[in-house]
């Protein structure tokens, strides 16, 4: 990660994050916004390896500072840092783009790990926030019929099938094509499908799927 795009506007906060970030990835540049339009400014300048975005701000709601990364960077890994753990921040975040969900009153090693995990294609989610997930498509989908999950297994391809059961162990890209076989853009390819067949856009909704389908 060569390039941080930090977005808080707590000056305590961002200096906690950027410690956390240097700790992570040494040698990083940070760049550090307090407001949504400072954000907007500066992601029209420069090009992001990865972003933390708080979602409450001064002026507006990071969800459309993530919307706007997405859609501008679509290889940029895009994680919220906040206090909100409800379903209210946390679905719209992921929705708008979101790849993983920090809870920033967790110690700075528990950060620091997290993060780390990124380049080893583990989603970076608080553990807090992980339970939610679960419990969240649980409660959701609590009648899933055996029809229901045939249905969404059957609109991958087998190959596909066995790339998603791969993304739940997670791995990266580049591990996944060496276990199957392929390319690391022939993997990229499939995830791509996966993504757009099942109407996800993360690994950690992929792993959800994976086992709501019965593959893992």
């Amino acid at each position: 990660m060569k390039t941080v795009l930090l977005l808080e506007d707590l000056p305590e906060s961002q200096l906690l994050l950027c410690e956390v970030i240097q700790t992570a990835f040494p040698g990083a540049r940070v760049r550090s916004e307090s407001e949504v339009a400072g954000a907007m400014k500066i992601i029209k300048q420069f090009q992001f390896d990865l972003a933390l975005i708080d979602l409450s701000l001064p002026d507006g709601d990071g969800t459309k500072v993530i919307e706007a990364m997405a859609a501008r960077f679509p290889k940029c890994t895009i994680v919220v840092a906040t206090i909100f753990d409800d379903d209210e921040h946390l679905f719209p975040a992921l929705r708008a783009g979101a790849q993983g969900y920090l809870l920033k009153d967790q110690t700075t090693e528990q950060l620091v790990k997290q993060l780390r995990g990124i380049v080893e294609g583990h989603p970076p989610l608080s553990p807090s926030v992980a339970r939610r997930l679960l419990e969240h498509f649980r409660e959701e989908k609590p009648a899933a019929t055996t029809t229901e999950v045939i249905a969404d297994e059957a609109d991958l391809t087998p190959r596909e099938r066995e790339v998603l059961v791969q993304l739940t162990r997670g791995i990266s890209i580049a591990d996944i094509g060496g276990v199957m076989n392929i390319s690391r853009h022939t993997v990229n390819d499939h995830v791509k499908n996966i993504y757009r067949k099942l109407n996800i856009s993360s690994r950690a909704e992929a792993t959800l799927r994976a086992k709501g389908m019965g593959l893992v």
